[in-house]
Parts: C-alpha cells; structure tokens; sequence
C-alpha cells in the first residue's frame, strides 16, 4: 500500500464487497445506512442523509425548509455558484450579504440588514474550513422565524463551542467530493439534522418522493404483497433522485473511519503555511475565531503585496512558481458575477460589481494554498519556499 496515497483504509475491501452481491451478507449489506449512521455517531446528529453531492444536500435542505418561489435566501457574497443555483432552481431569490473582514465568513451583523418579511432561510457557509460563529446567527433566526442551513461542504470535523461543527444549525450539509477532506469517490455529500421533520422531507426530497421513506432507517418494511399490488401507489410527495450508491457509501465509510486523522494532517499543513507567514504585514491570514478550530481544506490568506510592494498577486505567484513552489488558487468569483448570474435581475436587484463591497476586494487577494499533500516533506518545502520568498520582500 502506497503510504502516500489517497485511499490507505479499507476502501479497497469494501468496495469489493459491496461489489460481490453473490456472498450472503454482503449483497444486502445496508452501505448507505451503515455510513449514514457512522457519520451521526461522529457529529452527535441525531439523522444522517447521504446524497450524490453536496449541491444536492443544499437543494434537499431548501425544500425541506419550505422555500418556495418569491421567498428570500441569505447567503454570503463570497462563496461557490452552488448555494445561488439550488436557490433559484426553488424559485427562491438569493440575497447577498457581505463578509467578516477577518473571517470571511458571514456574520449576525450583515445578515441583520438584509432580513425582510421574503427572509425563509439563511444559507451560511463555513468557508475554507473554519466554522461559522453560528450561535448569534441562530438566535437571531429564531427570533424572526427563519431556517439556518449551515454548508459545511469545506469544514469536516470543525469543532464549535465543545461540539461538533454543524449540529448547531437546523440542518447542514457536508461535500465528500474529490478534493475534500473525505471522499465517496468522485461525488457525495450528507445531510445532518435532529429534527425529525426536515430529515423525513429531506430524506424524501431525495428519494423521489416515495412515501414509505422514513427520516432515520430509510425505508419502512413492507410485504411482497403489499408492493406488488397493482393498487399500490409509490410516490406521495415531489422528489428527485439524489440518493447516494452503495459503492460510494462503502468508499466514504472507509474515509470516515480515518477522518480524524485526515483532518488531522491538513490541520498540520495549514499550520505549516500560518507559520511560513508570521509576522507578515502584507499577508494576513484568515482569522479564527474563538471557541473554535480550523481544519484547513486550504490555508487561505488575503494579499496585500501591491499596495506595500508594489508587487501584483499575479507577479507573486510567478516568482513563487518560478521558485519551485506548487503556486495557489485564487477564490472563485463572487458567485453574483459568474457570466451565469451577472447582469440578472433578482426581485428589482441586478446582479452586479457593487452588492458585496468586501467580498469583491478580498475575492482579487485571497491566496489559497492546498493542504492535501500526502507526502508532508512536500508541504514543507512548499510552506519553506513561502517563507523565504517573504522574507527576502520584506516581512
């Protein structure tokens, strides 16, 4: 087994037993369900529904929180396109508020101006791997009513407060794609909620809406007579097939049994290139907050090297490069100017350079240096390169 490599559980033997469905026990063995119920006793949840993706996690959750056409969904002004998309494909109008300037996560204070009597939920996101201070953000959406979707796609085993990242809001949803911290495959996300109601129509939303679905155990049991029947009727509720593969639940179940450790790593990473920085004016990391860690899908840090060097972002990634180094990604753009969303008109609001002051200046500056290295020599090398590149401009 490659020690460097992506997949150094017990993927490989349960895939393959998820594939020889001609062995008693293993062609009925409940892959979805044993995953699902895995990743509750890790979060504390009390219901788990895994899906294909995180993108349909977010749909699900929207339905299940009653959005509807007209309604109003909070979100962040720098995020994915996703969390904009499965808002207007419910119909619903999404409505951007501005960032922490040290978090970039959003907070209490921008989500309080933006609440109307459309406000149905607020789609939070806890970007890059830290957690959102989500209490303030909870008890304000109690107070008017409102429904708080946390998308934890970027933040796996983040710990708010003494408890698992997530649970705090009314339903959140994690990202098991490729590059995440754990991985189904390809694709794959799960939901979580402990309210009974919005895991049932959750778990039926996608599901296709069949109507023995229950919130926890999948399906109830039924008799051969019963679903043979001519007269039996399948579907009582709308509903799309999201529903995540036995073969993928066994990859991701494999992945969960070793996320701590995972986690565990990138959090070594990320700490690598925090320190290759310290005492840097120009560079400023994301900020944690308190009560809570960081688990680093990607250190991210804001750059202000043209105004205190007269060096673009651009130019410092080519001299970065040029050095050896791996490079960095910049953040997407804010999803309200994607080609996709610019220029649309969202309930008399256009979509346009202007709605998120913020997020649109620190969008140019972020840097984003990947923390999934499996060999930590290279992470090393990468965050020394950092660090000398730094200190020869000028701490």
């Amino acid at each position: 087994m490659n020690p460097y490599g992506k997949y150094n559980g017990k993927e490989l033997e349960y895939v393959a037993r998820a594939l020889d469905s001609e062995t008693p026990g293993n062609g009925d063995f409940p892959w979805v369900t044993e995953f699902e119920d895995q990743f509750c006793n890790l979060s504390g949840a009390k219901y788990a529904i895994a899906v294909n993706s995180a993108t349909s996690g977010l749909h699900a959750a929207l339905i299940a929180a009653g959005v509807e056409s007209g309604d109003e969904v909070i979100q962040p002004g720098l995020t994915v396109i996703m969390n904009s998309l499965v808002t207007l494909e419910c119909g619903a109008i999404p409505v951007y508020t501005d960032i922490n300037p040290d978090t970039w996560n959003i907070d209490v204070s921008t989500i309080e101006k933006k609440i109307t009597d459309k406000t149905k939920a607020i789609m939070a996101v806890s970007l890059f791997g830290l957690p959102l201070d989500i209490d303030p953000i909870m008890e304000l959406a109690r107070s008017r009513n409102i429904i708080v979707i946390d998308d934890s796609a970027e933040t796996l085993c983040g710990e708010y407060k003494g408890k698992f990242a997530g649970v705090q809001a009314d339903m959140t949803v994690f990202s098991f794609e490729n590059k995440k911290h754990i991985t189904s495959g390809s694709e794959g996300g799960m939901i979580i909620t402990s309210n009974d109601e919005f895991a049932l129509k959750c778990r039926k939303f996608a599901g296709l809406g069949y109507k023995n679905l229950t919130p926890r155990l999948g399906r109830s049991s039924l008799s051969f007579k019963d679903f043979q029947n001519p007269d039996y009727e399948r579907h009582d509720s709308l509903g799309l097939n999201y529903r995540m593969n036995s073969i993928s639940a066994a990859v991701g179940l494999a992945q969960l049994e070793r996320a701590e450790h995972i986690v565990a790593r990138r959090v070594c990473v990320g700490e690598m290139f925090n320190q290759a920085i310290q005492g840097c004016s120009w560079i400023i990391p994301q900020a944690k907050i308190p009560g809570a860690n960081h688990t680093y899908f990607t250190f991210g840090a804001r750059y202000e090297g043209l105004v205190e060097k007269g060096i673009s972002w651009q130019e410092f990634y080519g001299e970065f490069v040029g050095r050896g180094g791996d490079g960095f990604y910049a953040a997407w753009k804010n999803p309200y100017l994607e080609p996709a969303l610019r220029g649309r008109i969202c309930d008399d609001i256009t979509l346009e350079t202007g709605l998120c002051p913020i997020a649109e200046d620190f969008q140019k500056k972020i840097m984003l240096f990947k923390t999934n290295y499996r060999n930590l020599s290279d992470a090393a090398k990468n965050a020394r390169l950092l660090s000398e590149l730094v200190n020869e401009l000028g701490r």
